[in-house]
C-alpha cells in the first residue's frame, strides 16, 4: 500500500479518513510532488531518459507514476501518435510511440497537453508505460513493480508472544519467537521461523507473486488448504529478517496469538503484482552486491 493504492489515504477504501471541515471529501484526490531521486528509463538497450527532476503523480487506485521533463528525454525517443484520450482530472492526453535501436513500443508514453492550474508541475513532462520499457532505475539500481512510493513503509519487530497455527485439528506451527511485520495500511502479519513449523504440513505449490518491497513470494498448501502460507526465501535486503520465514493466512488456517484467534482484517485482501515484463523469479531478485544490472 502507498498513498493512493489499496487502503491508502487517497485510495478507494482508506483505512482512515481525511477531515475536510467545509464539506465532504472529493471522490477523487490527486497528489503531485517532486520525486527527489535520480531516475532513468532504458528501452531497446539504450538509456532514453535521465532526470533529477522527476515528478510523481499519486492517483486513486493506481501505483505512483513518474513523469520526466521533456528536456531530460532523448529527442529521438518519442514519436507522436494519432491517439488522444481524455484524463478525468488532467484533460487531453497525447500518446507516443517510443523508439530506440530499431525497436518500437506503440503507446509506450503519454503527456497531458494542457493540465489544469493545480497540475502545472506536469506541464512539459512525459510518463512512460512501465511494462513497455526494459527498465526503470534509481541511480544504478533497477526498480521493479512501479515507481518507489515514499509513503510505503515496512517495520519488523521481534516478539516473544506465543503463536500457534492449526488446521483440521493438527498443529502446523508453534513458536514463541515470531516476527511481526507492519506494512503501511495493512494489518500486522506474523512470520514464523521455519524451524518452528511442521515440515510435513507445508506442501510447496506452483505460482509465485512479487512485492516491490519484499521480493518474490513462494506459496504452500497446508493440509489441503490452498495457498494458506507463503514465504520470501530470498527477501530483499531491506526486509532480510523475514527471509525464509513462513506467514499464514488467518482466513485459511486457525492462528492463535497468546490464545486469542486472529481474524482477517476487513478490506485487507492483497492485490498481487505480476513481475514486470514477465521476468523470471531469478531476474526479479536483487543482483549481486556491487554489480549494477545496467550500465
Amino acid at each position: 500500500m502507498g498513498l493512493s493504492w489499496q487502503q491508502g489515504p487517497l485510495g478507494r477504501h482508506p483505512t482512515g479518513h481525511l477531515f475536510v471541515p467545509d464539506g465532504p471529501t472529493p471522490a477523487r484526490l490527486l497528489f503531485i510532488e517532486p520525486l527527489r531521486r535520480r531516475m532513468s528509463v532504458r528501452f531497446a538497450g539504450r538509456r532514453i531518459a535521465l532526470s533529477d527532476a522527476v515528478i510523481l503523480l499519486h492517483e486513486p487506485a493506481r501505483y505512483p507514476v513518474a513523469y520526466f521533463p521533456v528536456p531530460d528525454i532523448d529527442p529521438g525517443a518519442l514519436e507522436p501518435g494519432g491517439r488522444m484520450t481524455e484524463h478525468p482530472d488532467l484533460g487531453p492526453t497525447r500518446w507516443f510511440t517510443v523508439r530506440a535501436g530499431g525497436s518500437a513500443a506503440p503507446r509506450g508514453a503519454w503527456r497531458h497537453i494542457d493540465p489544469p492550474a493545480g497540475a502545472q508541475a506536469l506541464r512539459e513532462t512525459v510518463a512512460f508505460a512501465w511494462r513497455a520499457m526494459d527498465a526503470f532505475l534509481e541511480e544504478d539500481e533497477r526498480i521493479l513493480g512501479h515507481a518507489a512510493d515514499s509513503y510505503h513503509r515496512i517495520d519488523i519487530r521481534a516478539s516473544r508472544r506465543h503463536l500457534v497455527v492449526t488446521h483440521a485439528g493438527r498443529v502446523v506451527a508453534d513458536t514463541t519467537a515470531p516476527l511481526v511485520l507492519y506494512e503501511s495500511g495493512f494489518a500486522p502479519r506474523w512470520y514464523v521461523p521455519r524451524a518452528d513449523t511442521n515440515p510435513g504440513a507445508l506442501t510447496p505449490v506452483d505460482g509465485q507473486t512479487f512485492c516491490p518491497y519484499k521480493g518474490v513470494a513462494s506459496y504452500y498448501d497446508v493440509h489441503g488448504s490452498s495457498r494458506a502460507a507463503w514465504s520470501y526465501p530470498n527477501a530483499y535486503p531491506e526486509v532480510v529478517r523475514i527471509a525464509d520465514m513462513v506467514c499464514f493466512e488467518p482466513d485459511r488456517v486457525h492462528i492463535a496469538l497468546d490464545g486469542e484467534r486472529l481474524h482477517p482484517a476487513p478490506g485487507q485482501a492483497v492485490v498481487a503484482h505480476g513481475i514486470d515484463r514477465d521476468l523470471s523469479p531469478g531476474e526479479a531478485r536483487t543482483p549481486a552486491p556491487g554489480r549494477p544490472p545496467w550500465s
